[in-house]
C-alpha cells in the first residue's frame, strides 16, 4: 500500500454499501455524510446518531510505573484517575504548545488507554515513547486494535440497554466499563463529542460490522440513524467543543486556549512543558490574551476558519470554526478575540467575509446545553 493511499475502517465496505459520501480525514477514508447532514445532526440532537471513530488514535500504556510515566508526559493528575474513570487532557510540548488534546481511561491498576485524535496519533505515540525512558512502563501503539463505534443522542441509553446487561445507569460521564454489547466484547465509554448522551464502543475490527448491524436494528424503532463527519463538526461547534487544529495548535498553551483548568502543577514531581506552562499562567492571568468566544450571525452568511473578525474598522480577532447551526437556525462561530471585546454582548463586532463586515453578536459558549 502507498503512503498516499488512505487507511480505511473496519467499516469501509459498509459505508459505501449505505450510500456514504467518503472523504480523506487525517489519512483516513471516511464517511462525510450518508444523506443530509442537516438531519443526521437533528437526529443526534433528538433522537440518536451512529458514528465510526475508528480513525481515533489508541495508545495502550502499562507497567508498574504507567501512572508515573502519565503523569510527567501529559499536563493533567493521571495518577489521580480511579480505575473505570477517564479524564480529558493535552499532551504539550517543553515550550507549553499543545501537541494534542486526549482523554485517557485508566482500565485497570496499571493500565491505561489514552486517546489520540487521528491527525496526531503518530506524534502522540512518539513523545509518549520518547518520554517513557526511565521508567517501568511500556506504550503501544494499539490503533489497529480496535475499532470505535458511538451512540449519541437521547435515545442512546435505551438503544444500548436493549443490546447489554452491563450497568449502563451506573457508569458516569467520563467513566468507561468492559461489558458485552450484542453479544461482542466491547470496552463501554460514556465521554462524547456532541453536546448530547451517547457511548463510545470500542471493539476488535473483526466484530464491528456486526456490531454496527445489531445497533442499526435495535435503533430502528428510536429513529437512529448513521452519522458522518460533517454533522459531528456542527454538533461539537454547537456544544463549544474545540477541535485540534482549529482551537488548538502547538502555537497556543491550554492557558491561550482557555482551558488552562487541565494544567494541573499540583501534582507531585515535574512534568513536560511545567515551566513555560507556569509563566503561560501568570501571562494569562496579569494580561489575558485572545478569548476564545461565540459568535452568532445576524444574517445568513456563514464564517470559516481563518476569517478575521473586526471592530471598529480593525481586526480584533480571528474565527476559528465556523458553521450554520441547524439548532441555532444561523450561521455560528467560534473565534479568538481580543479580550476587551470578549464579553458576552460586546458592540459592534463583525466578521469580514470577503470584504464585508457581517454583523455578530458575541455570545458565551457552548452555543447548546442539552437539557440534563
Amino acid at each position: 500500500m502507498s503512503s498516499t493511499e488512505p487507511r480505511r475502517t473496519a467499516l469501509d465496505a459498509l459505508h459505501r454499501s449505505l450510500g456514504a459520501t467518503m472523504t480523506d480525514f487525517a489519512g483516513w477514508d471516511m464517511p462525510l455524510r450518508y444523506g443530509s447532514e442537516r438531519d443526521e445532526h437533528n437526529a443526534v440532537r433528538t433522537k440518536a446518531g451512529l458514528f465510526d471513530l475508528s480513525h481515533m488514535g489508541e495508545i495502550t500504556v502499562t507497567g508498574p510505573q504507567a501512572a508515573a510515566l502519565l503523569d510527567h508526559a501529559l499536563v493533567g493528575n493521571i495518577s489521580g484517575v480511579k480505575p473505570g474513570r477517564a479524564r480529558y487532557t493535552m499532551i504539550c510540548r517543553e515550550d507549553g504548545g499543545i501537541l494534542d488534546d486526549l482523554i485517557v481511561y485508566r482500565l485497570g491498576e496499571t493500565e491505561y488507554m489514552v486517546v489520540a485524535n487521528a491527525s496526531n496519533a503518530q506524534v502522540v505515540l512518539d513523545a509518549l515513547t520518547e518520554r517513557a525512558a526511565g521508567f517501568d512502563a511500556e506504550v503501544r501503539d494499539d490503533r489497529d486494535a480496535y475499532a470505535l463505534l458511538a451512540v449519541q443522542g437521547p435515545e442512546s441509553p435505551a438503544i444500548l440497554k436493549s443490546l447489554t446487561d452491563a450497568d449502563l445507569d451506573g457508569l458516569k460521564y467520563y467513566a468507561g466499563l468492559p461489558g458485552t454489547v450484542a453479544g461482542v466484547p466491547a470496552l463501554i465509554a460514556r465521554t462524547g463529542y456532541t453536546g448530547e448522551d451517547g457511548f463510545e464502543l470500542f471493539v476488535k475490527p473483526e466484530h464491528a460490522v456486526e456490531l454496527w448491524q445489531a445497533l442499526t436494528k435495535a435503533g430502528e424503532a428510536h429513529g437512529l440513524v448513521p452519522c458522518g463527519l460533517s454533522c459531528r463538526d456542527t454538533l461539537r461547534l454547537e456544544a463549544g467543543m474545540p477541535l485540534y487544529g482549529n482551537e488548538l495548535s502547538t502555537s497556543l498553551t491550554p492557558f491561550d486556549a482557555g482551558l488552562g483548568r487541565v494544567v494541573k502543577f499540583e501534582k507531585e514531581g515535574d512534568f513536560v512543558g511545567r515551566a513555560a506552562l507556569a509563566e503561560a499562567a501568570e501571562r494569562a492571568a496579569q494580561n489575558p490574551p485572545r478569548v476564545l468566544v461565540g459568535l452568532v450571525a445576524h444574517g445568513r452568511r456563514v464564517p470559516r476558519a481563518g476569517y478575521a473578525v473586526v471592530a471598529g474598522g480593525e481586526k480584533i480577532g480571528e474565527v476559528t470554526s465556523g458553521a450554520p447551526s441547524p439548532t441555532l437556525g444561523r450561521p455560528i462561530a467560534m473565534a479568538y478575540v481580543d479580550a476587551r471585546h470578549a464579553e458576552p454582548g460586546a458592540e459592534g463586532v463583525g466578521v469580514d467575509i470577503r470584504g464585508s463586515h457581517e454583523p455578530y453578536d458575541v455570545v458565551a459558549l457552548p452555543f447548546y446545553k442539552r437539557q440534563k
